[in-house]
């Protein structure tokens, strides 16, 4: 099964960045065989392709609402869909981009998306567990086996 982790965000803002920061860590270790890691960064709708390949994709975001501050929480697809307003828009995001998946999907779309969510400004520790949550679910496991 095909297996990704893309991590979403902005490098320049700091309440965005958190999951580049799971990014540089994760590019830093030896990866399982055959783990794409993708830095998504601000690619929006771009990274439909992504979820047209089928398999399993972790995405790594910046999240508010979810959880206290300085926390990881685990967020599935249709949570992530309940989370949009439905409209496209600069805040649209990974909710919008799921939400028109099954509309504008031209492959074999992914059997399974898990958001991995920072929320607020992340301590190293914090960072360190989004990745080990991350690699997890990536290969098959839940979020507890990080």
């Amino acid at each position: 099964m095909r297996r990704a982790i893309v991590c979403i965000g902005n490098r320049l803002v700091a309440e965005d960045r958190a999951a580049l920061e799971v990014y540089d860590l994760l590019r830093g270790q030896a990866l399982p065989e055959g783990l794409e890691l993708v830095e998504g960064g601000l690619a929006g709708l771009d990274l439909l392709p992504l979820l047209e390949r089928g398999g399993r994709v972790v995405f790594v975001d910046q999240v508010r609402g979810f959880a206290a501050e300085d926390e990881v929480v685990v967020v599935d697809r249709e949570e992530i869909v309940a989370a949009g307003s439905g409209h496209y828009g600069h805040e649209a995001g990974l909710p919008y981009l799921m939400a028109v998946l099954p509309a504008v999907c031209e492959g074999e779309m992914a059997e399974e998306v898990t958001l991995v969510g920072l929320e607020g400004r992340c301590s190293a520790q914090t960072i360190a567990r989004a990745a080990a949550i991350s690699l997890a679910i990536a290969e098959g496991g839940g979020p507890c086996s990080g």
